[in-house]
């Protein structure tokens, strides 16, 4: 469309308008894009915190367990008396546009063991307070590792409409305007030139 457009006035002030917009969408995507990339770079690095975390608890947990079972035998039995918790919320923040997760998991502010006192012992204990550290750690980790992939996909949308403008769009409107501009001062010359004959022919 626009590279059939008439060498006008009224062409040459749309396609600088265009090119105009242009060049601030991109400079927009290109903020946008950076946002996104220091977001992602935050919650990449907070996802290896986590698992950091959650190795360490975990390598304890099983220590502790591992004490239990030969202390009281294999816990089997005794693992059936923990709760399933399925107390998950989930909610949504705006990062630039990108609907990104809250997972809240809504804990017990007490610890209550499962377990009698009179068939377990401290090691045990241990390593289910342990455990509900990992399983907190781990839905956190879900809603950030999460985050960082939505966060990708909108980094690698976003760059790619960036580069059709900064290589495509705008270039071609770069050209547009050169090629009007151009045929406009031709057309100017040409006019000057047959004023000026008419000029010297009534003389």
């Amino acid at each position: 469309m626009f590279n059939q457009m008439a060498p006008t006035k009224g062409n040459l002030m749309a396609a600088k308008k265009s090119y105009s917009l242009s060049k601030l969408g991109f400079e927009l995507l290109d903020r946008k894009r950076n946002i996104l990339i220091r977001e992602m770079t935050s919650l990449i690095e907070r996802a290896e915190e986590i698992q950091e975390n959650i190795d360490k608890i975990y390598s304890k947990a099983f220590n502790m367990l591992h004490k239990a079972n030969i202390a009281l035998g294999v816990c089997e039995e005794l693992s059936l008396a923990v709760p399933v918790e399925s107390r998950l919320e989930l909610s949504f923040r705006s990062v630039m546009g990108v609907e990104i997760p809250i997972v809240n998991f809504t804990d017990r502010e007490n610890i209550d063991i499962p377990f009698g006192l009179f068939n377990s012992n401290s090691d045990l204990d241990k390593a289910y307070v342990c455990f509900r550290e990992v399983r907190r750690l781990t839905v956190k980790l879900a809603e950030v590792e999460s985050s960082a992939y939505l966060l990708a996909n909108a980094i690698k949308k976003t760059q790619k409409r960036a580069n059709a403008l900064k290589n495509i769009m705008i270039p071609r409107f770069e050209g547009i305007i050169r090629s009007i501009t151009e045929a406009l001062e031709e057309k100017e010359r040409e006019e000057f030139s047959r004023l000026k004959v008419i000029k010297n022919s009534k003389k």
